[in-house]
Protein backbone atom coordinates (compact mmCIF):
# COMPACT_ATOMS: atom_id res chain seq x y z
CA UNK A 1 0.00 0.00 0.00
CA UNK A 2 0.87 3.82 -0.97
CA UNK A 3 -0.01 6.01 1.20
CA UNK A 4 0.50 10.07 0.83
CA UNK A 5 0.28 12.22 3.80
CA UNK A 6 0.96 16.21 3.21
CA UNK A 7 1.99 18.17 5.87
CA UNK A 8 3.82 15.13 7.20
CA UNK A 9 6.95 16.91 8.63
CA UNK A 10 5.53 17.53 12.00
CA UNK A 11 2.27 17.01 14.18
CA UNK A 12 0.15 14.28 13.66
CA UNK A 13 0.73 14.13 9.75
CA UNK A 14 4.55 12.68 11.54
CA UNK A 15 3.02 10.89 13.57
CA UNK A 16 0.91 8.67 11.38
CA UNK A 17 3.98 8.71 8.76
CA UNK A 18 5.99 7.43 11.60
CA UNK A 19 3.47 4.35 12.31
CA UNK A 20 2.62 3.50 9.03
CA UNK A 21 6.24 3.03 8.04
CA UNK A 22 6.45 0.59 11.15
CA UNK A 23 3.77 -1.24 9.63
CA UNK A 24 6.25 -1.26 6.44
CA UNK A 25 3.80 1.27 4.22
CA UNK A 26 5.31 2.80 1.78
CA UNK A 27 4.72 6.38 3.02
CA UNK A 28 5.15 9.79 1.25
CA UNK A 29 5.52 12.51 2.99
CA UNK A 30 5.62 16.13 1.85
CA UNK A 31 6.97 19.16 3.37
CA UNK A 32 6.78 23.20 2.38
CA UNK A 33 10.51 22.78 2.87
CA UNK A 34 13.27 21.22 0.92
CA UNK A 35 12.96 17.81 -0.43
CA UNK A 36 14.99 15.28 0.88
CA UNK A 37 14.87 11.75 1.31
CA UNK A 38 12.02 11.20 3.26
CA UNK A 39 9.79 14.26 1.82
CA UNK A 40 8.32 15.81 -1.43
CA UNK A 41 8.59 19.61 -1.23
CA UNK A 42 5.06 20.48 -1.88
CA UNK A 43 3.41 23.60 -1.14
CA UNK A 44 -0.40 23.41 -0.85
CA UNK A 45 -1.17 27.15 -1.71
CA UNK A 46 1.07 27.09 -4.71
CA UNK A 47 -0.75 25.72 -8.07
CA UNK A 48 2.10 25.09 -9.66
CA UNK A 49 3.61 22.90 -6.65
CA UNK A 50 0.41 21.18 -7.13
CA UNK A 51 1.31 20.15 -10.70
CA UNK A 52 4.60 19.50 -9.90
CA UNK A 53 3.55 17.07 -7.39
CA UNK A 54 0.89 15.54 -10.06
CA UNK A 55 4.02 15.12 -12.35
CA UNK A 56 6.06 13.12 -9.50
CA UNK A 57 3.60 10.92 -9.50
CA UNK A 58 2.71 9.69 -12.72
CA UNK A 59 3.36 6.52 -13.26
CA UNK A 60 2.67 5.54 -9.54
CA UNK A 61 -0.72 4.71 -7.63
CA UNK A 62 -1.88 5.85 -4.04
CA UNK A 63 -4.16 3.55 -1.96
CA UNK A 64 -4.49 6.63 0.40
CA UNK A 65 -4.47 9.89 0.39
CA UNK A 66 -3.97 11.91 3.78
CA UNK A 67 -4.76 15.24 3.32
CA UNK A 68 -3.10 16.75 6.96
CA UNK A 69 -1.28 20.07 6.03
CA UNK A 70 -3.37 23.23 7.27
CA UNK A 71 -2.77 26.10 9.32
CA UNK A 72 -4.66 28.08 12.39
CA UNK A 73 -3.58 31.81 12.11
CA UNK A 74 -6.18 33.40 13.93
CA UNK A 75 -6.47 31.38 17.05
CA UNK A 76 -6.99 32.74 20.38
CA UNK A 77 -8.38 36.15 18.36
CA UNK A 78 -12.36 37.54 18.81
CA UNK A 79 -15.46 39.28 17.90
CA UNK A 80 -13.52 42.69 17.45
CA UNK A 81 -9.75 41.75 17.18
CA UNK A 82 -7.74 42.54 13.83
CA UNK A 83 -8.84 39.57 11.38
CA UNK A 84 -7.41 41.69 7.92
CA UNK A 85 -8.19 39.79 4.92
CA UNK A 86 -5.20 38.28 4.16
CA UNK A 87 -5.25 36.31 6.74
CA UNK A 88 -8.81 35.02 6.35
CA UNK A 89 -7.07 34.54 2.00
CA UNK A 90 -3.94 32.30 3.38
CA UNK A 91 -6.43 30.51 5.97
CA UNK A 92 -8.38 29.44 3.11
CA UNK A 93 -5.98 28.82 0.68
CA UNK A 94 -4.18 26.08 2.65
CA UNK A 95 -7.40 24.58 4.37
CA UNK A 96 -9.72 24.64 1.54
CA UNK A 97 -8.41 25.18 -1.78
CA UNK A 98 -5.24 23.47 -0.70
CA UNK A 99 -7.02 19.90 -0.02
CA UNK A 100 -8.98 20.28 -3.18
CA UNK A 101 -6.05 21.41 -4.95
CA UNK A 102 -3.94 18.20 -3.53
CA UNK A 103 -6.90 16.30 -4.79
CA UNK A 104 -7.36 17.28 -7.87
CA UNK A 105 -3.32 16.54 -8.48
CA UNK A 106 -3.69 13.37 -6.97
CA UNK A 107 -6.79 11.88 -8.71
CA UNK A 108 -4.82 10.16 -11.78
CA UNK A 109 -2.71 8.24 -9.00
CA UNK A 110 -5.72 7.65 -7.06
CA UNK A 111 -7.35 6.26 -10.20
CA UNK A 112 -4.35 3.69 -10.49
CA UNK A 113 -5.02 1.93 -7.05
CA UNK A 114 -7.67 -0.84 -6.91
CA UNK A 115 -9.59 0.43 -3.70
CA UNK A 116 -8.52 4.27 -3.25
CA UNK A 117 -9.28 6.21 -0.56
CA UNK A 118 -8.89 10.02 0.65
CA UNK A 119 -9.10 10.80 4.35
CA UNK A 120 -8.84 14.54 4.86
CA UNK A 121 -7.94 16.25 8.33
CA UNK A 122 -11.08 18.12 9.21
CA UNK A 123 -11.98 19.79 13.02
CA UNK A 124 -15.31 19.93 15.09
CA UNK A 125 -14.55 23.49 15.47
CA UNK A 126 -16.37 23.63 11.85
CA UNK A 127 -19.58 22.58 13.10
CA UNK A 128 -22.31 24.33 15.15
CA UNK A 129 -22.65 21.51 18.05
CA UNK A 130 -18.80 23.07 18.44
CA UNK A 131 -19.40 26.96 17.78
CA UNK A 132 -18.32 28.50 20.81
CA UNK A 133 -16.64 31.75 19.57
CA UNK A 134 -13.40 32.78 18.09
CA UNK A 135 -11.49 31.41 16.11
CA UNK A 136 -13.52 32.61 13.14
CA UNK A 137 -11.82 32.06 10.34
CA UNK A 138 -10.22 28.66 11.22
CA UNK A 139 -13.65 27.81 12.36
CA UNK A 140 -15.03 29.02 8.59
CA UNK A 141 -12.48 27.16 6.99
CA UNK A 142 -12.90 23.76 8.38
CA UNK A 143 -16.87 23.95 7.95
CA UNK A 144 -15.69 24.36 4.26
CA UNK A 145 -13.76 21.64 4.18
CA UNK A 146 -15.89 18.99 5.71
CA UNK A 147 -19.17 20.42 3.42
CA UNK A 148 -16.17 19.52 0.70
CA UNK A 149 -15.56 16.36 1.93
CA UNK A 150 -19.17 15.58 1.10
CA UNK A 151 -19.62 17.09 -2.20
CA UNK A 152 -15.98 15.11 -3.12
CA UNK A 153 -17.74 11.71 -1.55
CA UNK A 154 -20.70 12.51 -3.62
CA UNK A 155 -19.30 12.57 -7.16
CA UNK A 156 -16.10 10.46 -6.64
CA UNK A 157 -18.47 7.51 -5.50
CA UNK A 158 -19.11 6.91 -9.52
CA UNK A 159 -15.17 5.73 -9.64
CA UNK A 160 -14.95 4.07 -6.49
CA UNK A 161 -12.87 6.42 -4.73
CA UNK A 162 -14.37 6.61 -1.34
CA UNK A 163 -13.35 9.65 0.88
CA UNK A 164 -14.32 10.71 4.94
CA UNK A 165 -13.09 13.78 7.03
CA UNK A 166 -11.89 13.31 10.50
CA UNK A 167 -11.55 15.17 13.61
CA UNK A 168 -8.19 14.61 15.04
CA UNK A 169 -9.02 15.32 18.75
CA UNK A 170 -7.87 18.27 20.19
CA UNK A 171 -4.04 17.39 19.85
CA UNK A 172 -0.81 18.55 22.22
CA UNK A 173 1.31 19.80 19.01
CA UNK A 174 2.56 23.38 17.73
CA UNK A 175 -1.16 23.93 16.58
CA UNK A 176 -3.48 22.68 19.50
CA UNK A 177 -0.79 23.83 22.20
CA UNK A 178 -0.21 21.97 25.13
CA UNK A 179 -3.39 21.96 26.84
CA UNK A 180 -4.68 19.31 24.33
CA UNK A 181 -6.33 16.74 25.60
CA UNK A 182 -4.79 14.15 22.98
CA UNK A 183 -1.36 13.00 22.58
CA UNK A 184 0.07 12.85 18.54
CA UNK A 185 0.05 8.99 19.48
CA UNK A 186 -3.08 8.40 20.58
CA UNK A 187 -4.36 10.72 17.64
CA UNK A 188 -2.57 8.83 14.95
CA UNK A 189 -3.08 5.66 16.18
CA UNK A 190 -6.75 6.13 16.10
CA UNK A 191 -6.90 8.08 12.39
CA UNK A 192 -4.84 4.92 10.93
CA UNK A 193 -7.20 2.85 12.25
CA UNK A 194 -10.47 4.97 11.06
CA UNK A 195 -8.67 5.15 7.59
CA UNK A 196 -8.19 1.06 7.39
CA UNK A 197 -12.53 0.83 7.79
CA UNK A 198 -12.83 3.80 5.66
CA UNK A 199 -14.51 2.22 2.28
CA UNK A 200 -17.24 2.90 -0.28
CA UNK A 201 -20.48 2.25 2.29
CA UNK A 202 -18.29 4.87 4.49
CA UNK A 203 -17.93 6.64 1.95
CA UNK A 204 -19.14 10.70 3.14
CA UNK A 205 -18.40 10.25 6.78
CA UNK A 206 -17.80 12.36 9.22
CA UNK A 207 -16.05 11.06 12.49
CA UNK A 208 -13.90 12.29 15.58
CA UNK A 209 -11.22 10.53 16.42
CA UNK A 210 -12.37 8.10 19.30
CA UNK A 211 -15.23 7.12 16.88
CA UNK A 212 -17.64 9.45 17.14
CA UNK A 213 -20.16 10.20 14.32
CA UNK A 214 -20.13 14.19 14.18
CA UNK A 215 -23.19 15.98 13.10
CA UNK A 216 -23.13 19.39 11.53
Amino acid sequence: MTILITGANRGIGAEMMLQYQAKNQRVIGTTRGPESRDFLSFDVTCESSAKDLGQSLETQGIDLLVCNAGVYLDKGRYSGDDLPADMWAQTFAANVTGVYKTIEATLPALRRAQSPKIAIIGSQMGTRDKAQGGSYIYRASKAAVINLTFNLAHDLRSEGIAVGVYHPGWVQTDMGGDEGHVTPTESATQLIGHFARLSMTRSGEFLAFDGTPHAL
